[in-house]
C-alpha cells in the first residue's frame, strides 16, 4: 500500500464547534433559502445569478467581491437573487495544479488540509455574517460537505462528478437546490437521471454512518456544455437545447422541472467574454417562449473583480489563478442588464 496516514482530521462537529452559526446567521439562511427554494418551485418569478470566481482563492478578495455583490443585490432584489460562487475546491482533469482552499488556503504553499477546512467554513460564514449573502459552493467531495451544511444555500455537481453514486446520493439528503450539471459527454439521459437519483430516497454509507435520506426535490439540472471526442466544445445553451431538456424532463415524474445555465465552460468554451452575450441569449429565448420562461430558472457566470485570469504567484488582487472570469465592470453591468430584461 502506498498511502501515507498523515494525521486525522478534526470530524464535522469539531470544526463546526470551532466556528459556529450565530443566531443571525441562522436567521439570515433560512430567509435566503426560502427565497432560493420558491424560485426553483415556480412559487417565486425571481431569476438567479450564480456570480463569482471561478475559484475562491481567498478571503481578502472574495469577501471584497461579496460585498460588492451585496450592494448591486439590493439594487436588483425585486427582480434577482444573487448568489455568490464561493468555490472552495478546484477540480483538475489531469489531477494537476491548485485545487483550491480546501487544499491550499495560501496557493503558494503546500497542501495543507486542516487549515483549509477551517479557512473554508470561516470565509463562508464571514461572508454571510458581513454581506448578508448566502453562498454557492461545488460539491467535489461529498464527504466534506457536512462541514457546510449550516451555511450554503445551493449546491453545484460537476460534470466530472454527476455520474457518481455518492455525490448522487448525498444530494438526497440535502434541503436546498442542488444543480446537477450534464457530463462532460453532454448525454442529457445521465444528467436526468441524476436527479432522478438525488429527488429519491436512500440508504447507503456516509463518514462511517449508515444514513437514511429522503430525496431532495429542489434537485435540477445545470447546462455547461460539452466536449466531443474530438476535445471540440459543444455548447448547450442555445433555445433548441433548453425545448429539449423540457421535452426530456416532460417524460419523467420529476419535482420542479428547473435549468440553470452555465455561460462558461464549455458553453462558450472558455472565452469568458462570451459570456455577456450567452446569458442575453438565454434571456431572449425565456422571452420568445412561456414554456422555457418557465423552466429556466437562472444563469451561471464566472467573475471577480479583474477580467481574465492569471498564475499562481503573480499577485494581481481579484484576478483569478484559475479559469478566466469577467471583471467586476463588465458583471455589474450584465447583472443590470439581466435585471432590466426581467419582465
Amino acid at each position: 500500500m502506498s498511502f501515507e496516514f498523515v494525521k486525522k482530521l478534526p470530524v464535522p462537529k469539531d470544526i463546526k464547534a470551532q466556528y459556529p452559526v450565530t443566531e443571525k446567521v441562522t436567521a439570515l439562511k433560512a430567509i435566503r433559502d426560502k427565497e432560493i427554494k420558491d424560485v426553483i418551485t415556480g412559487a417565486s418569478d425571481k431569476f438567479l445569478v450564480i456570480i463569482g470566481p471561478c475559484s475562491a482563492d481567498n478571503e481578502e478578495s472574495m469577501m471584497d467581491y461579496a460585498q460588492r455583490l451585496a450592494r448591486v443585490q439590493d439594487k436588483v432584489k425585486d427582480k434577482l437573487i444573487l448568489i455568490p460562487r464561493v468555490y472552495t475546491n478546484k477540480p483538475r482533469t489531469t489531477g494537476e495544479g491548485y485545487k483550491g482552499m480546501l487544499h491550499q488556503p495560501d496557493p503558494e504553499k503546500k497542501p495543507d488540509l486542516l487549515n483549509g477546512l477551517i479557512s473554508i467554513r470561516k470565509m463562508h460564514l464571514d461572508i454571510i455574517e458581513q454581506t448578508g449573502l448566502t453562498s454557492a459552493d461545488e460539491m467535489l467531495y461529498p464527504e466534506n460537505y457536512w462541514y457546510l451544511s449550516d451555511l450554503l444555500s445551493y449546491v453545484a455537481v460537476g460534470a466530472r462528478s454527476v455520474e457518481n453514486q455518492q455525490h448522487r446520493l448525498t444530494v438526497s439528503g440535502m434541503d436546498i437546490p442542488a444543480g446537477m450539471k450534464n457530463p462532460m459527454s453532454g448525454d442529457y439521459s445521465v444528467m436526468l437521471n441524476s436527479v432522478v437519483a438525488a429527488q429519491s430516497g436512500h440508504t447507503f454509507i456516509y463518514r462511517g454512518w449508515e444514513v437514511n435520506t429522503q430525496g431532495n426535490e429542489l434537485a435540477h439540472t445545470i447546462l455547461r456544455g460539452a466536449v466531443n471526442k474530438h476535445g471540440q466544445n459543444i455548447p448547450n445553451y442555445h433555445y433548441e437545447d433548453l425545448v429539449r431538456v423540457l421535452a426530456m424532463y416532460e417524460k419523467r415524474d420529476l419535482k420542479n422541472q428547473a435549468v440553470i445555465v452555465d455561460a462558461n465552460h464549455s458553453n462558450s468554451a472558455k472565452k469568458y467574454t462570451e459570456q455577456v452575450r450567452i446569458v442575453k441569449e438565454v434571456l431572449h429565448s425565456c422571452r420568445h417562449s412561456q414554456d422555457v420562461n418557465k423552466l429556466v430558472k437562472g444563469v451561471m457566470i464566472e467573475s471577480y473583480i479583474e477580467p481574465g485570469c492569471q498564475k499562481v504567484g503573480d499577485g494581481v488582487y481579484g484576478k483569478s489563478i484559475t479559469d478566466a472570469c469577467l471583471g467586476w465592470t463588465e458583471s455589474e453591468r450584465l447583472i443590470y442588464d439581466i435585471a432590466e430584461s426581467i419582465v
